[in-house]
């Protein structure tokens, strides 16, 4: 199961320091947990320190590997261990595209191969149908495209095997929705 989908920044934005990112679309699945103890503000205030504290790990890890290979960069994998934000051990995926980065929090027990080619269909159909990287491209007014595209590629936090004739027949599905 995936816990969260992220899609941020992984390069200098003027507005921030150095080592921060800028989180332009989160969704999180599943039911939220020790939501009774704090009130609304403070638990908006853990929701967003939970996605910079994912966010941050990732920035790190696609400067590494930018370093590592001379400039390039694709994707990734390591483990979020015990925190207290995060009470379970997690694996994140993540998949760099200029100076975007698109993320999966999964459960350790995932297939990683089903994993990544989710985060790179994900990746795909952003890039495509929301046309992220073109000018003028705002991914915050875009969101309920993207929850759309993951109500789709991802229901519910689900992985999907997907065969040939299914994937066609989603490609076709969302590019009617997204024509719309």
């Amino acid at each position: 199961m995936v816990i969260c989908f992220l899609i941020h920044t992984v390069c200098p934005v003027s507005a921030l320091s150095a080592g921060e990112s800028r989180i332009l679309y989160a969704r999180v699945f599943g039911p939220e947990t020790g939501a009774g103890k704090f009130t609304p503000e403070q638990r908006r205030l853990m929701h967003v320190e939970k996605l910079h504290v994912l966010a941050r790990p990732v920035r790190s890890a696609v400067a590494q590997s930018r370093e590592a290979s001379g400039g390039l960069s694709d994707s990734g994998v390591f483990s979020l261990g015990n925190a207290e934000l995060f009470p379970e051990r997690s694996l994140v995926l993540w998949l760099e595209v200029q100076s975007l980065a698109f993320t999966l929090l999964c459960r350790p027990h995932e297939n990683l191969l089903l994993a990544e080619g989710g985060l790179r269909n994900i990746a795909r159909h952003c890039l495509e149908e929301l046309r992220l990287l073109g000018p003028g491209a705002e991914v915050l007014l875009k969101s309920d495209r993207v929850d759309a595209l993951l109500h789709r590629l991802l229901p519910h936090g689900q992985l999907l095997f997907l065969n040939h004739r299914f994937d066609l027949t989603l490609d076709k599905e969302i590019a009617s929705y997204m024509s719309k």
